[in-house]
């Protein structure tokens, strides 16, 4: 199993950062957290240390890394071209879960980009996170730290349950706040365009730069992709997940179909009705209400059903709605079968 490293989320222990910059530094791999997600992380203008990345999660080479940065500086070093845009957008929301995809830099290896020309650059809102980047003094490399396709990680048990010892070291600063991956933001693209929802809400960044468009875009199987998290399949649990018409009527058709008396069920809810038909399934997880609640709490709900061991998770559906994009785009990959 992996060090485990307790820190402070909002003063961390710089003897805890100097020791994970170490570990770093010579080659190794270590998990941090960000306001996101858990990221597995390594120093990202290193081929051979990219690499680890990859082998460690059994991510295929076709699939781009995000490199995190402390600030728009480091970010133009990375980039081939920095718009008016751009600058915009970060001089707003960063640090933050938005992640800019622009032309790579000669110094940005094939490997981080998937072989693509492009590059996908954040600033994570983490004290923890922009102390390691600003202790190692150059961009991290630091996909989610699970294994490929799987649930997201937001706790150090979720990745210590993913990975174990495919980690050196993991910064444990406890739950984090967002719960949802960064919106991935395509300046590749005349208009840009949204690879993938994310924190950041398509109102918020229309606010900032209007031309922003937005359509659902799937990759099926292992070719190339210009951004995290497209795969058709994605943020999936072990167990299968069947997604249930909102309501206590649509989750009891459901439960019904699954066959409950021959397989174990559990479910994941939000509304009253929902929770009284769930009431032969177990584990049964209500989720807040509320967009922002449901994100924080979504992907620990997941790692609680394939702990349990069930043969199947019903989940019921979330709001129509424009504040539910990112929720909706997980709960669809993870349903995908």
């Amino acid at each position: 199993m992996p060090r485990v490293v307790p820190v402070d989320p909002a003063e961390p222990d710089p003897a805890a950062i100097a020791d994970a910059a170490g570990v770093m530094r010579r080659g190794g791999l270590v998990a941090f957290p960000t306001e996101t997600v858990y990221g597995l992380g390594a120093r990202g203008l290193r081929a051979e240390e990219v690499r680890k990345i990859f082998a460690a999660k059994g991510r295929p080479p076709g699939h781009p890394v995000i490199l995190h940065v402390d600030g728009e500086a480091m970010a133009r070093e990375l980039a081939a071209e920095w718009s008016s845009s751009a600058s915009r957008l970060v001089g707003a929301l960063w640090p933050g879960p938005l992640t800019l995809v622009v032309p790579r830099a000669p110094a940005v290896p094939p490997e981080v980009s998937g072989g693509l020309d492009t590059v996908g650059i954040r600033a994570p809102d983490h004290p923890v996170a922009l102390a390691l980047i600003r202790a190692v003094g150059e961009p991290l490399a630091a996909p989610s730290a699970n294994a490929h396709t799987h649930v997201s990680p937001t706790t150090a048990e979720h990745v210590v349950r993913s990975l174990g010892d495919r980690v050196d070291l993991v910064l444990d600063a406890g739950p984090t706040a967002f719960g949802i991956e960064s919106t991935v933001l395509s300046f590749g693209h005349d208009p840009p365009r949204v690879l993938r929802p994310g924190a950041v809400s398509l109102e918020r960044l229309r606010a900032l730069e209007p031309r922003v468009v937005h359509e659902r875009v799937s990759v099926e199987g292992d070719e190339a992709r210009a951004a995290p998290g497209m795969a058709a399949k994605h943020y999936a649990p072990r167990t299968s997940v069947t997604l249930a018409a909102r309501g206590q009527e649509g989750v009891a058709r459901a439960i019904a179909r699954s066959g409950l008396a021959r397989a174990r069920v559990a479910a994941i809810v939000v509304t009253d009705g929902a929770r009284d038909a769930a009431a032969g399934c177990a584990p049964v997880v209500v989720l807040p209400g509320s967009p922002e609640g449901y994100a924080r709490g979504l992907f620990a709900a997941l790692h609680e059903v394939d702990a349990a061991g069930v043969d199947l998770v019903v989940v019921e559906e979330v709001p129509a709605e424009p504040a539910w994009w990112a929720v909706a785009d997980r709960l669809a990959r993870a349903a995908r079968r």
